[in-house]
């Protein structure tokens, strides 16, 4: 009888979601080496190649794509029978603040975790503007709040930096009009940002959309009256990237992490599966971007 381990099935998940053996083994604090050994184990038991190393980075082979949702499964399934059978000790309640535009895809994926790792442990989710979130968070409102800033506050730990990009209507051409019609929201912090590029410009814009309704702002831009500044990758699926180039650029911003020092015996596996799933995303922009 032969039996597939977990422990290295973890590691070649983490190879497979990182796109590279050296920064899996970053998150699974193993050595490069280590990793490499257990994935070159599972190879042997399976008589089976599962990672393509022909390219500059590491890609799956048509048998590793097949194995990874049996893997994953596997791992999540042995992971929910630990924490909810040895975790009696993890309880309590969390909250989290994130801004809107940052919610996918990280969010779901790391509250499905927090729920199958510590089952004990309510997770409650807030969003808001980054402005609103730090004001809570410094009330003692909220445990753990992501924010996009410009420049990171006192406190702040970066998790990953990402352009900010001007967005419109698909196949739309409300970009090419003079003055540029723009859409913002009262409170977004990507406001002042873009009308100080504007205006050190001299770009010939007007404010076509002032709401507190976010709502109100993808209807505008989706219907082709006015375009608005979303962070790159961030955008809803009826918003259409604007060539780069063709507008002024809005250089990067910061997505940071804050966290109470309270309770850290909770906080911790929240601020570990955040720092795991934004070093994903940005493994994943590194490797574009090679």
């Amino acid at each position: 009888m032969r039996n597939l381990d977990i422990t290295t099935l973890r590691s070649f998940l983490a190879v497979a979601e990182a796109g590279g053996v050296t920064r899996a083994a970053g998150f699974l604090n193993l050595t490069q080496s280590a990793v490499s050994m257990q994935l070159k184990r599972l190879e042997e038991s399976l008589g089976l190649a599962l990672l393509d190393r022909s390219g500059r980075g590491v890609s799956l082979t048509p048998a590793g794509e097949q194995l990874l949702k049996y893997a994953r499964r596997m791992v999540e399934l042995n992971d929910e029978i630990y924490a909810r059978l040895t975790a009696t000790d993890w309880e309590g309640e969390l909250v989290l603040g994130v801004p809107h535009d940052i919610v996918y895809p990280v969010i779901p994926r790391v509250m499905k975790k927090m729920q199958r790792d510590f089952p004990r442990v309510r997770l409650q989710l807030i969003s808001s503007y980054t402005a609103g979130l730090k004001e809570q968070f410094a009330r003692g409102e909220v445990d753990v709040i992501l924010t996009t800033e410009t420049e990171p506050g006192d406190g702040a730990e970066p998790l990953l930096e990402v352009p900010l990009r001007w967005y419109g209507a698909p196949t739309g051409t409300a970009w090419k009009t003079r003055p540029l019609r723009i859409a913002f929201s009262r409170r977004c912090g990507f406001r002042p940002v873009a009308i100080s590029l504007m205006e050190r410009e001299g770009f010939d814009w007007e404010l076509a959309v002032d709401s507190e309704s976010d709502r109100t702002i993808e209807v505008s831009v989706s219907a082709d009256l006015a375009v608005t500044p979303i962070l790159e990758g961030h955008a809803p699926a009826h918003f259409e990237l604007i060539p780069p180039g063709e507008l002024p650029e809005l250089g990067k911003q910061s997505i940071c992490l804050y966290a109470s020092s309270a309770r850290p015996q909770l906080i911790e596996p929240l601020l570990g599966a955040l720092r795991a799933e934004f070093g994903v995303l940005r493994g994943r922009r590194e490797i574009a971007a090679a």
